[in-house]
C-alpha cells in the first residue's frame, strides 16, 4: 500500500495553482472541471509519477472551519521535504512568501514554516 493522493484545503483553487506552481515550483498534474470547482493536483516536479497533492475547496462548512482553526493556531497543515531548507528559504524569500518560522534545528530535522496565502501554513523539513 502507498500514498497516491492527499489533498490540502484551499480558499481559492486558482489562486492556489498559481502559488503552488509559480512560487513553490510544483508541477500541475491535473485540472479537471467538476461542477462549481475543478480536481486539481499537483506534484513535485522530481516525482512526476509520485504523490498528487489536491488543492481541495474549503467551501464545506466542516473544512473550512476545520482550515481556519488549525491557521488560527499556527499550525501547519502538510509538510514538504527539502534536501537544502537555507537554499529553500532563500529562494522563496525572493519570491515574496512569507515565512513564520525561519530554519530551525528541531533535533533530527530542520524546520521552517510559511503562509501559503491560501489559508495554510505549510512546514519545509530537511532530515539530517
Amino acid at each position: 500500500m502507498k500514498i497516491i493522493v492527499t489533498s490540502l484545503f484551499v480558499e481559492d483553487q486558482d489562486k492556489a495553482l498559481q502559488f503552488y506552481t509559480e512560487k513553490l515550483g510544483f508541477a500541475k498534474k491535473h485540472d479537471v472541471p467538476m461542477g462549481e470547482f475543478r480536481w486539481i493536483t499537483v506534484v513535485s516536479p522530481e516525482q512526476k509519477g509520485g504523490t498528487e497533492l489536491v488543492l481541495e475547496p474549503n467551501n464545506h462548512p466542516a473544512a473550512k472551519e476545520y482550515q481556519e482553526k488549525i491557521f488560527a493556531e499556527g499550525i501547519p497543515a502538510t509538510m514538504f521535504g527539502v534536501d537544502n531548507i537555507e537554499t529553500e528559504y532563500e529562494r522563496l524569500k525572493e519570491l515574496g512568501v512569507q515565512f513564520t518560522i525561519e530554519p530551525t534545528e528541531m533535533g533530527e530535522v530542520t524546520i521552517a514554516v510559511f503562509d501559503d496565502t491560501c489559508g495554510n501554513f505549510i512546514q519545509l523539513a530537511q532530515q539530517k
